[in-house]
């Protein structure tokens, strides 16, 4: 027996599982993840929090997660209060309960592909009709804000840096497809950290801006992809329409001290982002001497092509250890930045299928 063999709904017949492939191979190269751990002082201090907390286990955790919220209203500043930011498990529960609260049936929302395949996913298990916009020749957005116009969606997602280009978009380009759209508007900055020097956040435009939602995340740059923390910062009256929606106790209380944990660590964790930065632009450079190209990228990620089958270079590279990810524009490739000992490998299983 199947799940096409239940009472399934009708409009999830045919729809597949998302799923990066998860394989023990050396060189993992594919989710995005940010190779540098937690050191020992930190991992102590972490276990230290959940001990912490291990004796109110027998408790319900704070509801609203107000101390996590205010720490991360002081990360991202902007002069940001408790009540513009919400937290949640990743920001994928945060996009679902934005489409909860502002989507639904009879409504739809947009985005433009390519990009974050979760954010029509998302939508459509939530009976969001799904509006798929275009790109122009080099995947920009110049035309973003008169689809918008047309199609007159309930929700609007553009991911700065975008998923899996890497590029991202300009404010001037957000604040015209924010006048054109009668709904909400997300942005999805979960690479924002790594944005070339000089790179404005979204979070910027948030004043005066009530249907504006900016989603991050804590598994990229906070090398805490298995804490599974996402968050926005809003008007307040975004915040109160997803306690609407958001499952009572959603966050453990675990999840919140080890958050917290991180956060109070965000010196160290934040400093291999520059690392990273480094390591990427170093990538993009000898990627383009391979006679390759290779995207702009201001994520922890370089997509490169072009090739005529690109399944066979992706699992030539399997077949030597080094696991990257097949998706975006057909003949393209998308590779996670790594340690430098990781982008050797890499750089050498490259060469030998090239």
């Amino acid at each position: 027996m199947s799940a096409a063999d239940l009472p399934l709904r009708d409009d999830l017949r045919g729809m597949h599982a998302y799923g990066a492939p998860q394989l023990d191979v050396p060189y993992q190269l594919n989710t995005n993840e940010n190779p540098y751990g937690p050191s020992p002082a930190l991992q102590k201090a972490i276990a230290d929090a959940v001990a912490g907390v291990a004796g109110t286990l027998n408790r319900y955790p704070d509801r609203d997660a107000v101390s996590l919220r205010a720490g991360l209203a002081s990360y991202l500043g902007h002069g940001l209060s408790v009540g513009q930011v919400w937290a949640a498990n990743g920001s994928n529960e945060i996009i679902q309960q934005l489409l909860q609260a502002f989507g639904g049936p009879g409504r739809t929302a947009m985005g433009f592909e390519p990009s974050y395949s979760m954010h029509p996913l998302i939508s459509r298990v939530t009976c969001t009709g799904w509006i798929s916009g275009t790109r122009d020749a080099g995947y920009g957005l110049a035309t973003a804000a008169e689809q918008v116009r047309a199609a007159q969606p309930d929700i609007v997602f553009i991911t700065s840096p975008n998923n899996p280009t890497g590029t991202a978009v300009p404010l001037e380009l957000l604040a015209d497809v924010y006048d054109a759209s009668p709904g909400i508007v997300i942005i999805d900055e979960a690479y924002a950290e790594f944005g070339r020097d000089g790179t404005p956040s979204a979070l910027t435009l948030l004043s005066g801006r009530p249907r504006l939602v900016v989603t991050r995340t804590m598994s990229k740059a906070f090398a805490a992809a298995g804490t599974r923390l996402g968050y926005l910062a809003a008007d307040p009256a975004v915040i109160e329409a997803l306690l609407l929606v958001r499952l009572p106790y959603h966050l453990s209380t675990v999840t919140q001290a080890v958050a917290q944990a991180a956060l109070a660590a965000s010196g160290e964790l934040l400093s291999s982002v520059n690392a990273l930065r480094t390591e990427r632009d170093a990538l993009v450079e000898w990627l383009r001497g391979q006679g390759l190209k290779a995207a702009d990228s201001d994520a922890n990620f370089v997509l490169f092509g072009t090739f005529g089958d690109r399944h066979k270079v992706w699992q030539a590279l399997l077949d030597r250890g080094v696991l990257i990810r097949e998706t975006g524009p057909e003949g393209w490739l998308r590779v996670t930045v790594g340690t430098p000992g990781e982008m050797a490998a890499f750089r050498a299983a490259l060469t030998e299928v090239l």
